[in-house]
């Protein structure tokens, strides 16, 4: 029974449905007024799934039914009468039963393809009713409206009124933001891009079809946008809304439009426009996706992702939400550069870049390596200001002619041609003042977070963060571009802080596991990037230095004291707070935490850059007053003294030979002014750590290698005969003192085994360094030329006796020890040696005037004989032969030469 009844009841409806269709032909106008009739019953939503069918059949039909019908006037141009038939076709959208909507959307879908040129004003009804979408509808429900939407921004975009296009923007976005159907979120931003490309191409028709202007002053600050204006403004916004969705796909996609869409389509904003494209969008934009990526979970979530492989840099929440923060920063920083000479145009320029710098700060000192170094990257975007800009070509095919240049930087754009001469030079008077403001606050930044991310950490905390080597190479590269706009209001007390920084973030350790992929290894042995970036931003600094004032100038002092330091690096890498490194080429076994990079490249290559500079700079009043020379020496002093300690031994080749090409040019300068008094006693020292190290040459040195150390030894004898003692009345005396006892000590080298014998001694004793220190001594022994030689005269002489009566005890002291066992070979060349310098030494004396010659100098020749005379029963031929000549020397000694009293 309730089946028949249930049949009969459709029969019933159907009939009347196509009554209520014939009516509608036959009746114009009228038939319209029984839409709402049918629509206010309650058949659409009865819980009986055939009646809610056949009612939403009934509408549907009805409506396609009147759209169709021949009107006249016709349908498109009467707004009431299209109005009241698409009306309950909209009011279905309140019904949340999927068959109604299936319905409604198939016949939108056929209105479209039947009607759609002739819909006009009811475009918005139609819209509405594709967009009236909710979370709750099915997948299904979803694609089959989007399917509408395509075809209306594919089809029918140049035929909907213009003042509509706000509506088509709203509904796209709709779709993006759904979270049922993320094919959907994406097609939904590119119908965004083609909406936008639309309005690009048809700018000129919109704007003439909305109204070229409000009716209020630019000037007014709360003067309204233009429509056009508006148009774009609603776009950015609903993209900037999807640039935060819950889904990562959907982000990076807006994200990418919203940026492609103001770089491509910018230049035809208005300067206001602008100011609330940055208030309103993009600033809101990056505290939204900041505050978020702070809040993401840091755990992976399987039921999210299913089976589907996820990469491990983006399989949690939070590494998405980086993602999407690398690509926000990025955007607004790229938008930033390209619309600069826009930008800068508005009231508030200055506050925008100071929140745009803060937040590339902020991020600067995420945690997050790849926010970090994108914050980074950003940075160097922003100062990239004079590199060729899009802009150019935007401005030229579709700019508005009322934009000027910046005030800050005259730029090379096509509008720049319309400014004539006297324009540019009116904007230098509020250049300098608004760049130094700007600049200013990006310099402070950079400090910042050069100084708070490269902090050395203390104690042992359990949550480390330490820097990568690629953050900080991007951080230090980030300075030659900044100090470019920063130089005229650099101090020394700036210099002092970039020291800071660059020091410490060279001290900062690598791990482990990526040591291999970063620090070299030999024989390849290379600096780091970071290091590189390090001695590009010195060089840069030199550069600016030396064409600079004289206040400028005034900081070659500080700036050798950090290459100085830098050297130091390459002996004593330095220590990184409390953290247990392990140092470059020590690591054996199994991977410590963390390495410290190897700095013998570095030092070396600063070591270059120093003997450049200092010659560039050695007779500057700055550099003498602030002692350079010594300073220079201290740092070379601790790798020669180290010498075969170096950890390469090229770096200690490297700082002698520095060191003498450094003191043949400072040398000549010392010896003129008093301010040098101080560096005397550092050059003795640090020749005497050189030349007689603490760290013997290693056991597998081959013979040709000794050989070649030796003769960079004769080099410094050598300095040391034609540059210091000709010139010794104008040293203090102590000094000279000090250099006569190491061509004392290295005139005979003794043997530096303990053991009188000592077969391995011969590859140890430096026999032509010991020639080259003797006859240094011999040539500075002879007959004084001046008054100012006659005390050096006497000190080398008394050095030489004093060492020959040293060596001369301690042979004979050996040989009676050996017995019948011959000496070493070394021994026996040591003896000889010091025989011959016996020999020569009294023929000099003798043939000197016998005013020349003091007499306790005779005294200590007399003094030596009996030494002598125990040499007489050595067995070697080569030690009897240079005996037998320095005793007949001594035959005129029998008897006091001259009127000399010597005594016998």
């Amino acid at each position: 029974m309730c089946t028949q009844n249930t049949v009969s009841q459709r029969r019933t409806e159907h009939h009347i449905v196509n009554v209520l269709v014939a009516f509608v032909y036959g009746c114009d106008g009228i038939g319209t007024a029984v839409i709402p009739l049918l629509f206010s019953a309650t058949v659409c939503q009865h819980t009986h799934a055939g009646m809610r069918s056949w009612g939403a059949e009934a509408i549907t039909s009805l409506v396609k039914a009147a759209l169709n019908h021949t009107y006249d006037p016709s349908l498109h141009s009467n707004l009431k009468l299209q109005a009241a038939i698409l009306a309950p076709l909209q009011k279905l959208s309140s019904i949340t039963h999927a068959d109604i909507r299936q319905k409604q959307l198939d016949c939108v879908f056929q209105i479209l393809h039947s009607n759609g040129d002739t819909l006009l004003h009811g475009w918005p009804l139609v819209l509405g009713v594709i967009g009236a979408l909710n979370n709750d509808q099915s997948e299904k429900l979803i694609q089959n409206a989007f399917q509408s939407l395509q075809l209306v921004v594919t089809d029918f975009l140049p035929i909907i009124p213009c003042k509509y296009l706000l509506v088509c923007v709203e509904v796209a976005s709709k779709f993006g933001l759904q979270n049922q159907e993320l094919n959907v979120s994406l097609t939904a931003i590119g119908l965004l891009w083609n909406i936008a490309d639309y309005f690009y191409q048809n700018r000129n028709k919109i704007q003439q079809e909305l109204g070229g202007d409000s009716g209020q002053s630019e000037d007014q600050p709360n003067a309204a946008m233009l429509p056009f204006d508006s148009l774009w403004m609603c776009l950015f916004s609903k993209l900037g809304e999807l640039c935060v969705d819950q889904r990562p796909a959907t982000r990076k996609s807006a994200g990418q439009t919203l940026f492609s869409t103001l770089s491509a389509h910018g230049s035809l904003l208005q300067k206001d426009t602008w100011k609330k494209v940055l208030w309103q969008v993009l600033f809101p934009l990056l505290g939204d996706v900041q505050k978020l990526s702070s809040r993401a979970s840091t755990c992976k979530e399987e039921s999210s992702t299913g089976n589907i492989l996820i990469h491990h840099s983006r399989d949690t929440a939070e590494k998405q939400w980086a993602e999407t923060r690398v690509l926000t920063l990025a955007g607004v920083a790229r938008t930033f550069n390209s619309k600069r000479s826009i930008l800068q145009t508005i009231g508030d320029f200055p506050r925008a870049w100071s929140l745009l710098l803060e937040h590339i700060e902020y991020s600067a000192l995420c945690p997050n390596a790849e926010v970090s170094l994108a914050a980074l990257k950003s940075f160097q975007e922003i100062m990239q200001i004079n590199r060729d800009s899009k802009e150019k070509t935007e401005d030229t095919r579709g700019g508005r002619g009322n934009v000027i240049p910046p005030s800050e930087e005259v730029m090379c754009r096509s509008e720049d041609e319309t400014l004539t001469a006297s324009k540019l030079s009116q904007n230098e008077g509020s250049k300098s003042d608004n760049d130094l403001t700007l600049w200013s606050t990006a310099w402070r930044v950079w400090l910042n977070i050069g100084t708070l991310s490269t902090k050395a950490p203390t104690g042992k905390s359990q949550k480390l963060y330490i820097p990568s080597q690629s953050f900080l190479t991007a951080l230090v590269h980030t300075f030659p571009s900044l100090f470019h706009h920063i130089k005229s209001r650099f101090v020394a007390a700036d210099l002092q802080k970039l020291s800071t920084v660059l020091r410490s973030a060279l001290s900062v350790p690598v791990h482990g596991d990526f040591s291999p992929f970063i620090i070299p290894t030999y024989p390849e042995l290379t600096i780091t990037p970071l290091q590189e970036s390090t001695l590009n931003a010195v060089q840069v600094l030199i550069k600016a230095i030396k064409t600079g004032s004289d206040a400028m100038q005034n900081m070659y002092p500080d700036l050798f004291d950090q290459l100085l330091i830098y050297i130091e690096y390459g002996v004593r890498p330095p220590k990184y707070g409390d953290i247990e490194t392990k140092n470059f080429g020590s690591v054996k076994g199994p991977q410590v935490d963390w390495i410290t990079m190897n700095f013998v490249p570095f030092s070396e290559k600063t070591i270059e850059l120093v003997i450049e500079l200092y010659r560039n700079t050695a007779k500057h009043p700055a550099v003498i007053q602030a002692h350079v020379l010594q300073h220079i020496i201290k740092a070379f002093r601790l790798p020669l003294g180290l010498k075969y300690g170096c950890p390469s031994p090229t770096t200690w080749m490297l700082s002698i030979n520095a060191l003498l090409t450094i003191l043949n040019i400072g040398l000549p300068v010392a010896r003129k002014h008093a301010d040098f008094q101080d560096m005397w006693p550092e050059l003795a020292l640090t020749l005497e750590d050189f030349l007689f190290s603490k760290n013997p040459s290693l056991p597998t040195l081959s013979i040709e290698d000794f050989q070649r150390d030796e003769t960079v030894d004769c080099k410094v004898v050598q300095v040391i005969r034609d540059d210091v003692l000709p010139f010794a009345g104008t040293m203090p005396k102590d000094f000279v003192m000090k250099i006569m006892d190491i061509l004392n000590k290295g005139s005979i080298h003794s043997a530096t085994s303990d053991s009188f014998i000592d077969t391995e001694s011969s590859r140890k004793l430096r026999e032509e360094f010991a020639k080259a220190c003797f006859e240094t001594l011999l040539q500075f022994s002879f007959i004084t030329r001046t008054a100012n030689e006659g005390s050096l005269t006497k000190m080398a002489v008394q050095s030489l006796l004093q060492r020959c009566q040293e060596v001369v005890k301690n042979y004979v002291e050996d040989e009676r020890l050996s017995g019948k066992c011959p000496l070493p070979r070394p021994r026996l060349a040591e003896i000889a040696s010091v025989l011959k310098a016996i020999t020569t030494l009294l023929l000099s004396l003798k043939k000197a005037s016998p005013n020349n010659v003091e007499p306790s100098v005779w005294q200590q020749v007399i003094q030596l004989y009996p030494s002598l005379v125990e040499c007489t029963t050595s067995s070697s031929p080569q030690v009897c032969k240079a005996l037998k000549e320095a005793l007949h020397e001594y035959k005129d000694l029998l008897s006091s030469p001259g009127h000399q009293n010597v005594p016998c």
